[in-house]
């Protein structure tokens, strides 16, 4: 991932030095730029610029970008995370209640985005204040791993309220349920709005403004959001900006910055970011592959955070079962090591993980470390 600061906003030098220490980014992932702070807007033509001076900047590697700003959070008619993501272009945008083009990532098994699709998801680590911030970087290292261990202590709540209109994703609730309850507690709840709970991952719904947010206790790497015209509009819409989300102790958070009606395309999928988040995907991968059409809209947070990516280990009489959800179907080697820089040793290659072998067994005597790598190809090797 690479980090783009716009050195004339000391509070995105400051968000983007403090990333940089807490997640390790390496030198030269930092990506400096310069504009002027004024406005939510850019145009096309500033942005065009803008663009050609990171992609001169930026290594070949880089998968994803992350922007250290709240403003501007719009490039024309486009957010600005799908400008940066997918190229401006008009074929993203929409007048009236129309779909636009779509995004190529979403429900895709990539890994790596760019080197598959040319394309960079990107998202803003966007505040208001440094505190704010801070806060929210801290929350999103914190995640790592910990919904793992949360177990049955973590919730996603799906929420229909009284407004109809902004409640269309109602439709994917039974989808949910039945197809992920055995892996998280579920909540699918016809209210307003949820208060006083102290278990939320995940909570999606759809009003102009959501009441009672801070009295609910968001677990680290929470995702939360709410379909409404211009949630998306960080620092200056009529209605509820997502940045509320983020305020109220949420890790992640989307909105739109134009009016896209309530299309279920251009707004995230809960099926989709929840069943990714659950299999050890990032915030960013989760949310950008749940999102059909994302030209029109923003996405916030910390997008490393990866709560469902750590792992358990269960004794046997044998040795060990090590269990995580980022083990998904296929074939597997299995690599040790006496020290964790390596070198490390092949074990064994062609382990399978099906719905009925869910975890690899590591025999004993155990090794320090070990080092699990998916084969590309679903067909068990010969060797």
């Amino acid at each position: 991932m690479a980090v783009i600061v716009n050195q004339q906003d000391p509070l995105s030098v400051q968000i983007a030095r403090y990333y940089q220490q807490q997640r390790n980014i390496p030198a030269e992932n930092i990506i400096t730029v310069s504009f002027k702070t004024d406005k939510s807007v850019m145009h096309p033509g500033e942005f065009a610029v803008l663009q050609k001076v990171v992609e001169s900047k930026v290594p070949r590697h880089i998968q994803a970008y992350l922007l250290t700003w709240a403003d501007p959070y719009r490039v024309g008619c486009m957010s600005i995370s799908s400008a940066f993501a997918l190229g401006f272009n008009p074929k993203y945008c929409a007048k009236g209640c129309m779909p636009t083009a779509s995004n190529r990532y979403a429900r895709s098994k990539s890994l790596k985005p760019y080197d598959d699709l040319d394309i960079r998801p990107t998202m803003l680590l966007a505040a208001t204040s440094f505190t704010e911030a801070k806060a929210l970087i801290d929350r999103g290292v914190a995640a790592d791993g910990q919904g793992v261990l949360a177990g049955s202590s973590a919730s996603a709540y799906l929420v229909e309220t009284s407004d109809k209109r902004r409640s269309v994703r109602k439709s994917f609730f039974p989808s949910v349920e039945l197809l992920l309850a055995d892996h998280i507690t579920i909540h699918s709840v016809k209210t307003d709005a949820i208060k006083n709970k102290t278990d939320v991952m995940f909570y999606f719904t759809g009003k102009k403004f959501v009441e009672d947010i801070a009295s609910n206790q968001f677990l680290p790497g929470a995702m939360a959001d709410h379909l409404t015209s211009s949630g998306g509009q960080l620092t200056n819409s009529a209605q509820m900006s997502a940045l509320r989300w983020l305020e109220g102790g949420a890790t992640g958070s989307y909105g739109t910055v134009v009016e896209p009606c309530n299309l279920l395309s251009k707004f995230p999928n809960p099926l989709i970011a929840i069943s990714n988040y659950l299999q050890g995907s990032s915030l960013i991968e989760a949310y950008w592959k749940s999102v059909i059409m994302p030209g029109q809209g923003v996405f916030i947070g910390e997008p490393l955070a990866k709560p469902y990516a750590g792992y358990q280990l269960k004794a046997t009489v044998t040795g060990y079962q090590l269990h995580s959800p980022v083990l998904q179907e296929g074939f597997y080697k299995l690599y040790s090591s006496g020290q964790k820089e390596g070198p490390f040793t092949l074990m064994t290659s062609g382990i399978e993980i099906t719905p009925y072998q869910k975890f690899i067994a590591l025999p004993l005597p155990t090794a320090a470390f070990y080092k699990v790598e998916r084969l590309q190809s679903y067909a068990k090797p010969l060797f």
